[in-house]
């Protein structure tokens, strides 16, 4: 039985901004990237790497962990940026920084053998293509009769 038949009213549903459902995406993209981090330090082979000044090939220095913080930085200052910038201006920054980091992610997937690896990047992909999807079909407000007034 439904809750209509019980008498019950409807559940609400409200209309949510398409700037917070972006930000929101931003948001759950960077918890993925930070427990892909985490969980990489459970495996032994990337903790003896890491013990030994590489990631992935590259040693790590401090341009590389630099490189690294804007990488991430990117995202978390996105979220801001999603709610606080001008509608256009913030739906073709969405859309750029939303595809790099699309391309991105696959690229650093590419080779990875680990299966709860490869889910947070499918998982990441997914979020930042549903960013570039928002954005790019940002609602448009209904265009207005101009009043008399110049």
């Amino acid at each position: 039985m439904s809750t209509a038949t019980l008498g019950a009213p409807p559940l609400e549903d409200v209309t949510v901004p398409v700037k917070l459902k972006i930000a929101a995406l931003w948001t759950a993209t960077v918890f993925l990237f930070a427990y892909g981090d985490l969980f990489a330090l459970y495996r032994a082979e990337k903790v003896r790497e890491i013990l030994g000044g590489e990631i992935a090939g590259i040693e790590v220095t401090q341009a590389f962990l630099t490189a690294a913080s804007v990488y991430v930085a990117v995202p978390s200052v996105m979220v801001f940026l999603s709610l606080a910038s001008r509608p256009g201006a913030s739906r073709w920054t969405n859309v750029a920084v939303g595809a790099i980091y699309a391309l991105t992610i696959v690229a650093s997937a590419i080779g990875e053998g680990w299966a709860y690896s490869i889910l947070l990047c499918v998982m990441e992909v997914a979020l930042v293509l549903l960013i570039v999807w928002f954005a790019w079909n940002w609602p448009r407000r209904p265009a207005t009769a101009m009043t008399g007034s110049r």
